[in-house]
């Protein structure tokens, strides 16, 4: 298994020539641009994935690693089924092992009020088929031996599987590369070219690429590239902190969450593990301005993020970050070829007491990594999937708050078709870009 999380510092594994021209262009290197490149290029399309650092070295191997049904916003669940079929087959489609396992998923109860949430979302799951159950307390008990906690029962979600990121995108690429797709990592696009209202091409730091298509995936830089070509989307990224510890007995082995704490397996045998519900907001100017869109979701739950005043410099929301640059000139993609965030310490502390005390039987452990990744999010927590009205030729598939890696071959594969011109095969009305600026009302679904 390679070092984790994937970094500037690994080695380059896709390093395609640049091309003239190509039928579809997609922007980002992550699990949601990877797919779309694999779908385009299955199709029989002259496909070219750029990445301006390296392929999933940001969120996309920086998540927990979770294939998750399970609690999904309902718009989502259709999509999500048909990702974790599609998992089972590209997991059998590359040379290497992913790590693909089918452990479940489970959020724990801690008390009566979260179980009866837990029980509304029920009907959604069993509208598709998707098996998912409500624990009792004994039933917790017995699924996750050895808890130190009791909890008022559970959810439960038997089909939900796992992988490990930072293997699985980079092999998802592979078998993109194997059918066709050309792909080049530390190469930024730095902006669209334009002619008569149409795309024409992008233009690279090393050169222009002619075409009439581009698909964005550019995860927590969307906003910005986005911003340089005057559309506006109010996305935010927020950092959340992930630590893996060295091996330990198996206590259970899918992923399971509650208010505190997130744990799931690892194909080494240790475990990843996050702050149940917690992420933290660096202010910068995109935030002020996408506050009023902010607010359904702040008043919902106004303790889950914290705030800073700044972010580090070279950021997408930094305060000196530019917002205007031209195809000529060098972009905030180069300047910052990877978003690496660095760790909150405390929270890793509270993380390693908290999983302690939670299994007492445990033998002591460490840490033998930990990271954060930014998260690009939405104001009612789900992606843009959508054609750009007011730019033809450019498809956009970003702000997957925090649901990217499971989801992504799905996305992918509807982002591929509708770049071409195909039908999606699923209703996408929750997910179009202009419901931030035709008076729609910000609304969280029922999701969990």
């Amino acid at each position: 298994m390679p070092d984790f999380p994937i970094s500037t510092t690994s080695p380059i594994t896709f390093a395609a020539p640049l091309p003239d021209r190509a039928d579809v262009v997609v922007i980002g290197g992550g699990v949601i641009g990877v797919s779309t490149a694999l779908f385009l290029a299955r199709a029989g399309h002259r496909t070219v994935l750029l990445e301006k650092g390296r392929i999933a070295a940001e969120q996309s191997s920086r998540n927990w690693g979770w294939i998750r049904q399970q609690g999904r916003d309902p718009d989502e669940l259709p999509i999500m089924k048909e990702a974790n079929t599609l998992w089972r087959e590209l997991a059998g489609q590359t040379n290497v092992d992913i790590g693909l396992t089918q452990g479940g998923v489970t959020y724990l109860a801690p008390d009566q009020a979260a179980l009866e949430r837990y029980a509304a979302w029920l009907p959604h799951a069993e509208d598709l088929g998707i098996e998912t159950r409500l624990l009792t307390a004994a039933e917790t008990a017995d699924l996750i031996p050895g808890l130190s906690r009791t909890y008022a029962g559970a959810l439960h979600t038997a089909s939900d599987m796992r992988a490990e990121p930072w293997v699985a995108v980079p092999a998802l690429a592979g078998i993109a590369a194997r059918e066709g797709a050309q792909i080049v990592e530390n190469c930024a696009v730095r902006c669209l070219d334009v002619g008569a209202g149409y795309v024409t091409g992008v233009v690279t730091e090393q050169g222009r690429v002619a075409t009439s298509e581009v698909v964005l995936a550019g995860g927590a830089w969307s906003s910005l590239f986005l911003a340089n070509q005057s559309i506006r989307l109010p996305q935010l990224s927020v950092r959340a902190t992930v630590a893996a510890t060295t091996p330990l007995p198996v206590v259970y082995s899918g992923g399971a969450a509650d208010d505190r704490i997130a744990f799931r397996a690892r194909m080494d045998g240790g475990y990843s593990l996050a702050p149940g519900g917690f992420h933290e907001l660096f202010v910068g100017p995109s935030a002020f301005r996408a506050l009023p869109k902010y607010l359904t979701q702040l008043r919902a739950d106004p303790f889950k993020t914290r705030f800073f005043p700044r972010a580090p410099k070279g950021y997408p929301d930094a305060w000196s970050t530019p917002r205007r640059w031209d195809g000529d000139m060098q972009s905030p993609f180069e300047t910052m070829r990877v978003l690496d965030p660095t760790p909150n310490a405390r929270k890793l502390q509270e993380l390693k007491s908290i999983f302690s005390a939670l299994f007492p039987g445990l033998p002591p452990f460490d840490f033998i990594s930990a990271w954060a990744g930014m998260i690009d999010t939405m104001p009612d927590l789900v992606p843009v999937v959508d054609r750009v009205a007011a730019l033809p030729g450019l498809t956009i598939g970003t702000g997957m708050s925090g649901h990217g890696f499971g989801i992504g071959p799905a996305i992918g594969r509807i982002l591929a078709d509708l770049a071409t011109g195909q039908a999606p095969g699923h209703d996408l009305s929750r997910f179009r870009l202009n419901r931030f600026s035709d008076g729609s009302p910000v609304t969280l679904g029922p999701a969990l």
